[in-house]
């Protein structure tokens, strides 16, 4: 690259996919949706210029005004503020452009269907007096009047209303961060990591499949549906064992000089459903990656080994893999070719608070090794791709051996399901078939480089690495009839929250994640509880999900995110939910609630997080619950007073929040970026998906290798453990491949 330093560089801009054809809804529905969003997200003016403007009196603008403009820096602060308070989301044609592609792309059909009768409802007499108490259709009654009304269907009788709210505040909220052309100006993000330096990642290189009528067929020795963390271990010890692998992944391939995407370009093409997978009850959004290398490619660099009592729990189990030595020697072997290390760690302000906190509360606190190759990756960006390269996740290290030792990628490929050679009860896996759709195809730009073909890979051994929500619905489309497959899914689920500061944090530099603290983590004497680490800070990350309450408020809580820290709740669930397909179009649902047992885990864990935001001197401190206020410190300045957490305020909202314990799962916005444990390891079918050796119970051949194979949650960022157990699985099976036949069928049945 031309460049040398992040401040004069300039990503490639990456395509997006086309918008979907709209037309499954009338102009009026669309109308009144965005309506909807104008009240979400109001335009803020003392005297209305259109209907879609909410207006308030020049006393409240001057104190929003002076708000915003105390936070923006530079002698344009208050024309940025005006700008800011004054945008309007529905004339701006990027924010409507990602709300259609949401609404078209990623809301499954039952819940666009729901909310198509909600918005053909408010346009009928009878409709609206029941959904509004007036008999104006919704879009043409003032922004104000759409605002009292939205926020009166979080509280309803009528479930479809407090699920519309629920899933439309979270489609607006995000969908303005991503759009807005002032919310970066106001909290002085820059479009590009002001640290570090540009440099290429390793160049892979995809095999390119002819247009043609009939399927293409492919043969080779092992073929693996999935390039992360899990199938990228796999690949590279298969290929160099001397096998011939054919690694296939349903996304694409971006080089470094096309990152740090916009988030808008990193959701669409890095991200499963661009970000926007959510659990049936709407409570948890879910974080997948969905790009070449997986999650690895955006995950935030932690790099913690499976922790002793984990373990233990597994060994109990019937897994005593996981307290041998060649699983210990497993972790280590992954850890070392990323250059897992503590020593080059530079913790930016947000970890800085935590680790300082917890100290002077006496909390067990550490820092959290980072997959950076032995050098310090002072970032933050990374959940958008590293520009740097130094992140070792499995692009730059083990798909890159791969690569080296002779394994062939295929991007683009959906694998739909896999092909048996059935003899009776006896099924055996002889490899994939699945669609390929070029890159061209994918970016609808058509040309003649857009093809799209049915492929047949025919193979000696098939290894499913497609994740923990696709690996068991590839299983389940391919036929086979365990009842487990699907189920026991662990997300640790989280809550976040926000630290708020008098000074500037810029709190996107740095890594991401770099302490975390254990003093919660066993709660009930069994190895469930919450770690306390800090989240990734990019905007379109943080902001969305905190609470909406009224649309003024909203704004001005999002500009204080550049002087705030994070916290997330990181919780080891005990109890578990599934995934399974979509009736309609077999896209992953996930039917998953976060427990009242798990959920007083997170409230005591949001208690420590306020603690130690109180302890390092936040004047506020809020939750992503929105049934309860954020604390305000009552005098911002007494840092030091000696009465410490014992102060009388902030005791007195740790009682609220204890009171509202175990949290109202309605009222609070969880998250999740681990999914664990859907083709689970066992001794047993009747428990497990998969026997001790990855195998898919009653096949011949058929292997899962992911996280999906968790026998429970790690309680742990889910990376190492997830390609330890691939690189003593992938060891094991290049050992069986390499055996006579008749030393292989022993093998088999042990």
């Amino acid at each position: 690259m031309p460049t040398n330093s992040m401040t004069d560089y300039v990503p490639q801009a990456v395509p997006i996919p086309q918008a979907p054809d709209t037309s499954f809804w009338s102009e009026l529905q669309w109308k009144t949706l965005f309506a909807i969003c104008d009240a979400i997200v109001p335009s803020i003016r003392t005297a209305p210029q259109s209907l879609n403007d909410k207006v308030i009196s020049k006393i409240e603008y001057d104190a929003a005004l002076d708000k915003l403009t105390s936070l923006v820096s530079g002698p344009d602060a208050k024309q940025v503020a005006v700008q800011y308070l004054e945008e309007n989301v529905s004339t701006n044609p990027a924010f409507r452009a990602i709300v259609e592609r949401t609404v078209g792309h990623y809301v499954h059909d039952e819940g666009r269907n729901g909310l198509g009768l909600i918005l053909n409802a408010l346009n009928t007499r009878a409709g609206s007096l029941i959904l509004t108490g007036s008999t104006t259709p919704l879009h043409q009654q003032p922004v104000a009047f759409r605002e009292k009304v939205f926020r009166g269907w979080d509280t309803s009788r009528l479930s479809p209303l407090r699920n519309t709210f629920r899933g439309l505040t979270a489609i607006v909220k995000k969908s303005w961060v991503l759009a807005s052309p002032n919310i970066d100006k106001v909290l002085g993000f820059p479009r590009v990591p002001v640290h570090g330096k540009p440099a290429d990642g390793f160049p892979h290189e995809f095999l390119q499949i002819p247009p043609g009528d009939g399927p293409e067929t492919i043969e080779t020795d092992i073929v693996i549906v999935g390039s992360g963390c899990g199938g990228a271990v796999t690949a590279k010890n298969l290929a160099e064992a001397g096998l011939r692998v054919l690694v296939v992944e349903k996304s694409y391939s971006y080089p470094s000089k096309t990152f740090p995407m916009t988030a808008n370009e990193a959701y669409v093409n890095m991200f499963e459903a661009a970000g926007a997978v959510v659990s049936d009850d709407g409570a948890t959004v879910v974080l997948a990656g969905s790009t070449w290398g997986g999650g690895g490619t955006v995950n935030w660099s932690a790099a913690l080994q499976t922790q002793g009592y984990v373990r233990q729990e597994w060994a109990d189990g019937g897994l005593p893999l996981f307290t041998s030595w060649d699983f210990q020697r497993s972790l280590d072997r992954v850890c070392d070719r990323m250059g897992v290390n503590t020593e080059h760690v530079r913790h930016n302000v947000q970890n800085n608070v935590i680790l300082e906190g917890a100290r002077k509360l006496g909390y067990a606190a550490k820092t959290v090794p980072q997959n950076t190759g032995n050098a310090e990756h002072y970032c933050g960006y990374c959940t958008t791709g590293c520009a740097a390269a130094g992140k070792k996740g499995p692009t730059e290290t083990f798909l890159a051996d791969a690569a080296k030792a002779g394994a062939t990628f295929i991007e683009g490929f959906r694998a739909d399901k896999v092909l048996f050679d059935k003899k009776g009860a006896n099924q055996k896996a002889i490899g994939v078939e699945g669609t390929w759709t070029s890159r061209d195809q994918y970016l609808g730009l058509g040309g003649s480089g857009s093809t799209q073909r049915k492929v047949i890979i025919k193979a000696k051994k098939v290894v499913v690495s497609s994740g923990t929500l696709q690996s068991p619905l590839l299983l389940l489309r391919s036929g086979l009839k365990n009842s487990q497959i699907g189920r026991n899914l662990h997300l640790h689920p989280v809550i976040g929250a926000a630290a708020l500061f008098d000074e500037d944090t810029r709190p996107w530099e740095g890594s991401a994640l770099t302490t975390v603290v254990n003093e919660f983590e066993d709660l009930d004497g069994h190895g469930h509880g919450v770690k306390l680490e800090s989240a990734s800070m990019l905007p379109s990350v943080f902001i969305p999900i905190f609470p909406w309450k009224e649309g003024l408020d909203y704004k001005l809580a999002a500009a204080k995110m550049r002087r705030s820290t994070s916290f997330i709740t990181l919780t080891k669930d005990r109890d578990s939910g599934r995934v399974y397909p979509d009736p309609n179009d077999g896209r992953v649902r996930i039917d998953y609630q976060v427990s009242s047992f798990d959920r007083r885990h997170i409230v005591e864990g949001l208690i420590a997080a306020a603690k130690i935001a109180y302890i390092s001197g936040a004047k506020e401190f809020a939750t992503t619950y929105r049934d309860i206020e954020p604390f305000v410190r009552e005098d911002s300045s007494d840092h030091d007073s000696p009465e410490g957490t014992n102060n009388v305020a902030l005791q007195k909202w740790i009682a609220e929040l204890r009171r509202k314990s175990p949290l109202d799962a309605e009222k609070a916005l969880f998250a999740s970026a681990h999914q664990m444990g859907t083709c689970r390891m066992g001794k047993s079918p009747k428990t497990s998906v998969v026997d001790p050796h990855c195998q898919v119970w009653g096949t011949d051949g058929l292997y899962v290798v992911d996280a999906s194979v968790f026998p429970s949650a790690s309680g742990v960022n889910p990376m190492v453990t997830n390609m330890a157990i691939a690189d003593w699985a992938s060891r094991n099976l290049a050992r069986l491949m390499s055996q006579p036949r008749t030393e292989t069928s022993r093998l088999a049945r042990l």
